[in-house]
């Protein structure tokens, strides 16, 4: 074989080699390479030209394998994710959420005629392209709209609730978990029995929503593929609420999906600290505030001429030195606040005093031109 060396030859190292060769012929440009410059770049090069490491490459991109979904993300993610608005500045929200489980509590009474507890186990804001990918299937996701918004939401149903409803609304013995078979679409009857329950839970949606905004949830259709159920980009932002649905030993999830363009068309009226406040709006205050603006002692001027001049002359203007105006005793003045003119009048005397008789409102004469 040609690659085999002959007995008592030592084998050839290449990368040795390579760099003799390389020396030999000098540097790039063919000017010889200093031995000593060769030496610095070699220990630079283990110093600063270090390949990176998965693990190292996972961090730096934030994408930790051993990070849970309680720790907070670091790296670029994480400031890709700063850009998240808080539920936080929708204090509103929170209200019209624990008004809707209060609700939904004795809804789902009367609805499976059973023993139900409903909880609010948080809410939070996500990627909607990250809560798809979320998802424990198999699920059934629910896409409904809000009428008045132009939008859509999504609710999805666990599987163990759906298991649990339909034992429930099918006469299923307590005290038995319900069997749950896996690999298999759900049947129709299960959509049916599902899509019931979601109607109920839309229905005690727009009446938690009514104190604040009247507004209309209507069922669109039913899917068991997140991704048939896109109804929003998937980096736009989202409100995800989780509410935990306990029928005694029986039970499980709904989420509600809200992106933030569905709810934008209420977003102000979410940003009150109660119900009913009135953005910057305070009545004692401006009460009290007209009151102290009628007793406020501001300047008037009389001016009783004006005339254009240019600066030199007034420059040369000299102690001494007469003006001349041109107006006369009964020549009409105007009294002027701040350098806006307010009002007319001719001037006079009343005893002692120099007095001005109002005889137009300046003001008004400005609204009515400026309405024509």
């Amino acid at each position: 074989m040609a690659d085999e060396q002959p007995e008592g030859q030592k084998p050839v190292d290449e990368d040795a080699l390579a760099a003799e060769w390389a020396a030999m012929a000098g540097g790039e440009d063919g000017a010889p390479v200093d031995p000593d410059l060769a030496q610095v770049d070699e220990a630079l090069a283990g110093q600063t030209g270090r390949a990176l490491s998965q693990d190292e490459i996972d961090s730096l991109l934030g994408f930790d394998a051993v990070q849970t979904a309680d720790t907070g993300r670091t790296g670029i993610r994480a400031i890709i994710n700063s850009s998240l608005v808080s539920y936080g500045r929708l204090p509103m929200l929170e209200i019209v959420f624990d008004r809707l489980v209060r609700l939904l509590s004795t809804s789902l009474r009367h609805f499976t005629s059973d023993n139900v507890e409903v909880t609010l186990d948080n809410i939070t804001s996500i990627r909607f392209g990250e809560y798809l990918n979320s998802v424990p299937l198999p699920a059934i996701l629910t896409v409904f709209r809000a009428v008045e918004w132009d939008n859509f939401g999504l609710l999805t149903v666990e599987s163990n609730l759906i298991y649990s409803i339909v034992d429930v609304l099918l006469g299923g013995r307590k005290g038995t978990t319900p069997m749950r078979i896996e690999g298999r679409p759900y049947t129709t009857i299960e959509r049916n029995l599902v899509e019931r329950m979601v109607q109920v839970v839309l229905k005690d949606m727009k009446s938690a929503f009514e104190p604040l905004t009247p507004v209309d949830f209507t069922f669109d259709r039913l899917e068991v593929n997140p991704r048939f159920a896109t109804i929003a980009r998937d980096a736009n932002a989202a409100i995800l609420v989780r509410l935990r649905v306990d029928m005694e030993d029986r039970g499980g999830r709904i989420e509600l999906v809200l992106p933030y363009a569905t709810i934008e068309p209420v977003r102000e009226l979410l940003l009150q600290m109660f119900m009913g406040e009135k953005f910057g709006r305070d009545t004692i205050w401006e009460s009290h505030l007209a009151t102290e603006l009628w007793a406020t002692e501001v300047q008037i001027d009389a001016v009783l001429d004006e005339q254009m001049m240019q600066l030199g002359d007034v420059m040369n203007f000299e102690v001494g030195q007469t003006i001349l105006l041109n107006c006369t005793p009964d020549s009409p003045i105007e009294l002027k606040c701040g350098g806006l003119p307010m009002l007319r009048g001719k001037m006079g005397r009343v005893g002692p005093m120099v007095a001005v008789k109002v005889e137009q409102s300046l003001m008004k004469a400005k609204r009515e031109v400026t309405k024509a």
